[in-house]
């Protein structure tokens, strides 16, 4: 959610937009039905629980989660739009999405440029710092690390053994 950013950078390449919504579930109810098994649900409250897994989802289900990931997409796209006031929130907010030159001329950033060129302009006006962090290995890695060292070991004496003979 960069959209609340003052200033976008992105990379010629990056992609971008993808402002839509999106639900995906599996309907196992035939398969259980084949197999003989029931599924109960119990809900309090009509619309507590629209589509299933498991159960036969009706027109009337669809339809109310349609309408709950419509609700869904308008607030999304609201957000960005508050966010991002140059954009034209009804030609990008399609679900599709786009390459950096394109996201740019769509005003979705504001700025082609690598991280690596973002970096080193910076470095003309700050100090950057590389930080690195290295854990240390557990005793159970350390033992096996050892134990494949000694087997490597084994196994290239066995083979050069075997080329010699």
């Amino acid at each position: 959610m960069a959209c609340v950013a003052d200033h976008i950078v992105a990379a010629p390449f990056s992609v971008l937009g993808s402002i839509g919504v999106l639900a995906q579930m599996p309907n196992f109810n035939k398969l259980l039905e084949k197999h003989g098994i029931e599924y109960e649900q119990i809900k309090a409250g009509e619309l507590k629980r629209t589509l299933t897994m498991f159960g036969k989802n009706t027109d009337e289900d669809r339809s109310h989660f349609t309408q709950q990931m419509q609700e869904t997409h308008d607030l999304f796209k609201e957000f960005v739009a508050d966010n991002r006031q140059q954009l034209d929130i009804e030609k990008v907010a399609t679900g599709e999405h786009w390459l950096g030159k394109k996201a740019l001329e769509l005003k979705l950033v504001d700025e082609l440029l690598t991280s690596d060129d973002y970096l080193l302009n910076k470095s003309e006006h700050a100090e950057i710092y590389q930080i690195s962090h290295r854990s240390s290995k557990t005793l159970s890695e350390k033992l096996m690390g050892n134990a494949q060292l000694a087997y490597d070991k084994v196994l290239t004496q066995w083979w050069e053994k075997k080329l010699l003979s």
